[in-house]
């Protein structure tokens, strides 16, 4: 997913994974409604869901990954976007708040996982309208206004690197 900075231990994330459109004060949800297509978002047919979001809805994401703690390396969690504000959960431990939906962002999932089976969680709000930075989506499309892009909408992706790394890259020509 970033050709600047391959390494040689990645795994994807994209492909099915749980869902569930709650309240937005509600908690974890207690049941799933059913699966979505990662990195398309819940508008989409892609997705295999194609449902509005409305402001006062959270939606929620659900999936296992495998992994091994390495004392000498970090697993990063990578989301290249995510539509428009989430919250992180690995193993029920929280990671990480992003608000913005067009960047990329990662968290240092290292001190969370565990060995073998680890259950990431994804809760995100998009309150499309008012003040929120929303480009041409609009709750009412039609003319210049798009429909809605919520959700994960981006591939998402784990990486080990080593203790010390390089994050990123100032090229400049000359």
């Amino acid at each position: 997913p970033r050709p600047q900075l391959v390494r040689p231990s990645w795994q994807n994330l994209n492909g099915l994974w749980e869902y569930a459109v709650t309240a937005l004060a509600d908690e974890f949800p207690s049941t799933w409604t059913g699966q979505i297509l990662v990195p398309f978002c819940l508008e989409s047919k892609l997705s295999g869901v194609q449902r509005l979001l409305r402001p006062s809805e959270a939606l929620w994401y659900r999936r296992t990954f495998l992994a091994t703690p390495r004392v000498d390396q970090r697993l990063l969690l990578h989301f290249e976007a995510v539509y428009y504000r989430c919250q992180l959960w690995v193993n029920y431990r929280g990671v990480g708040w992003h608000t913005g939906g067009n960047g990329p962002f990662a968290f240092d999932i290292t001190e969370v996982i565990r060995e073998g089976v680890n259950e990431l969680t994804v809760r995100v709000e998009d309150r499309t309208g008012g003040a929120q930075l929303r480009g041409k989506q609009t709750l009412d499309p039609g003319g210049i206004g798009y429909t809605r892009v919520s959700g994960i909408w981006q591939t998402v992706w784990l990486e080990r690197v080593p203790g010390r790394y390089i994050a990123e890259l100032d090229v400049t020509s000359d």
